[in-house]
């Protein structure tokens, strides 16, 4: 869980000045014939995490994703859940982790861009055909127009228009790269697996008129998945004739986004998986997985059992302690199931000693109803700030608790 592995690394951070050296592999990198030095630390969190090489190099498309998706949660999940379906396909055990290094920012919004209508595409074309040619220039109008015909979202000849807008809204909204990279035996690691989320909208939001209303235009799963595979299709083959990308595997995700004020984030919805050297990809698989929020009338209709326990949870608590003012519980589900179940609850209080006392009873109080084979979590916090932590994986009996000072 992310907010344990959070404290948990700020403990190593804190003993790192008394501890002996921890243990780590030098491996040279081997990056489109320049070798570099790289550090892959021996050890890692869990066996269910990749292990990243060092120093550690951020996306070269770093920011984009935090101006394109407007939900928090949304822009925390497309990066953590593509991880999370990579793994199926490269094993945390032999591949090592790596931000995207293909895809820079200019390529990403180029590419997020709405295609040109013949028209505009003429006009565009003509205009720097003409500045080229005025600063003395050899004008390739193919690769002009080429350069200038990159976005992935759908041509509008007039964004004025609502008619038009509601029938070629912007599908697209981001496009997340994860590298996957082997150690071979000269001990160079090459790129071994590229993955590619592609963050989609469940609701596209408008403007016919600078500075004017917001306009809402709601994306049903299957036309959104529709125009998701249309794009991957496009990604893949552009991928495709990349610098060191002609011929490691390729994972595509489907993500759908949730609506922009939504208390959970979205899901992926599909994946589909090119072959080393493949220009297309394999068969669309179905991922049957969501965010539920706790209380909730779909909680209630869809998952009832888990929303009476969470509820049951709620009110015991509610009995002995007279600052409480609710829980709010997030669930993850795959396949139907409860996989995780994060619980916020927001307290004031008035002492180290009070924060004890209902940790104390909170425990209790999971221990004896969240019996669930789920991980859980318990964030208790106040004036938003984290007073203590309850968890649990999935596979141990007893919560862990840590009161933080």
């Amino acid at each position: 869980m992310k907010k344990v592995i959070v404290i948990f690394i700020s403990a190593l951070l804190l003993m790192s000045g008394c501890a002996p050296k921890m243990k780590e592999d030098q491996v040279v990198k081997n990056e489109k014939a320049k070798k570099e030095t790289s550090i892959v630390p021996s050890y890692k969190l869990s066996n269910e995490n990749y292990r990243m090489i060092l120093p550690y190099k951020p996306s070269k498309a770093r920011g984009v994703i935090v101006d394109q998706l407007a939900n928090r949660m949304d822009i925390d999940e497309v990066e953590e859940g593509l991880r999370r379906h990579s793994k199926e396909y490269f094993d945390p055990e032999s591949y090592y982790f790596q931000e995207g290094q293909y895809l820079d920012k200019d390529t990403v919004y180029n590419w997020l861009g709405r295609r040109l209508t013949k028209n505009q595409l003429d006009k565009e074309a003509s205009e720097q055909a003409s500045t080229l040619k005025k600063n003395g220039y050899t004008v390739n109008e193919e690769k002009i127009r080429s350069d200038l015909q990159q976005g992935l979202n759908p041509a509008i000849a007039d964004s004025s228009s609502k008619k038009q807008q509601e029938a070629h809204p912007r599908y697209l909204s981001h496009i997340l790269e994860q590298n996957f990279l082997q150690k071979g035996e000269d001990g160079t690691t090459r790129l071994q697996g590229v993955s590619i989320a592609l963050a989609m909208k469940s609701v596209y939001r408008y403007q016919t008129e600078t500075g004017g209303p917001y306009k809402q235009r709601k994306i049903s799963v299957k036309e959104m998945e529709a125009q998701g595979q249309k794009i991957a299709d496009t990604v893949v083959k552009r991928l495709r004739k990349m610098d060191g990308l002609q011929n490691v595997p390729i994972l595509v995700a489907i993500y759908r986004e949730e609506e922009q004020e939504s208390p959970v984030p979205g899901h992926f919805v599909q994946k589909a998986f090119a072959e080393k050297g493949s220009a297309s990809l394999g068969k669309w698989k179905s991922i049957k997985e969501e965010y539920v929020l706790f209380p909730s009338s779909h909680a209630n209709d869809k998952y009832f059992d888990d929303a009476q326990v969470v509820k049951g949870f709620a009110d015991e608590i509610a009995k002995y302690f007279p600052n409480y003012v609710g829980v709010i519980g997030k669930g993850f589900y795959i396949n139907g199931e409860m996989k995780r179940l994060t619980l916020e609850i927001p307290l004031e209080f008035n002492g180290k000693g009070e924060v004890l006392g209902f940790s104390q009873y909170a425990y209790g109080a999971a221990k004896e109803i969240l019996s669930g084979h789920y991980d859980l979590e318990i964030d208790i916090k106040s004036n938003s700030q984290m007073e203590s932590l309850i968890y649990r994986d999935a596979d141990e009996k007893d919560p862990t608790v840590h009161i933080l000072h």
